[in-house]
């Protein structure tokens, strides 16, 4: 038989202040429980999405991992963008999310766009320019992402380019 789930303010952020007159431990010496109901959306956006952010250096005190969810709308776009220096881990929760980036490892630029289910995973590597897309008319799409980089690092961009590969 399971425990009972903790309640507000056991085990959840003890560097914030809570209602119990136990001393604050610190951040590195115990686990954290991050509520659903919690998730922090003070998090870098891109237009047509909604990043929370659950795991950070400000949530928790990582000092080299962001973890949190994605919510795209139904029938939309987000803005083109990459993750500065973090790896990108993306596992998707419900919806059929597509993600979208330039290939010109041919020789030419061409659009690929990953098409993707519940369960599935996607890997970005670092200052890959990207954008997610909710082709459903009903349903979000929401994707649980990891980061190497203790904050979600987004830059915004103005259209999509492709990097060049390696054997250029």
């Amino acid at each position: 038989m399971s425990e009972p789930q903790t309640q507000p303010g056991e085990g959840f952020h003890p560097h914030l202040a809570d209602h119990s007159d136990a001393p604050a431990t610190p951040l590195r010496t115990r686990l954290h429980h991050v509520r659903a109901d919690a998730l922090d959306e003070d998090t870098a956006q891109s237009g047509g999405m909604r990043r929370l952010a659950a795991v950070s250096g400000r949530t928790v005190g990582a000092e080299r991992l962001w973890m949190g969810q994605t919510h795209v709308a139904p029938s939309t776009s987000s803005s083109d963008h990459h993750h500065g220096e973090s790896e990108t881990a993306i596992y998707v929760v419900s919806g059929h999310p597509e993600f979208v980036f330039l290939d010109d490892s041919g020789g030419e630029a061409v659009e690929v766009r990953l098409r993707t289910s519940p369960g599935d995973y996607v890997f970005v590597p670092p200052f890959v320019p990207h954008r997610e897309e909710n082709p459903d008319p009903d349903d979000e799409a929401v994707v649980v992402i990891a980061r190497s980089t203790q904050e979600a690092i987004v830059v915004n961009l103005p259209r999509l380019y492709a990097l060049p590969s390696a054997e250029a």
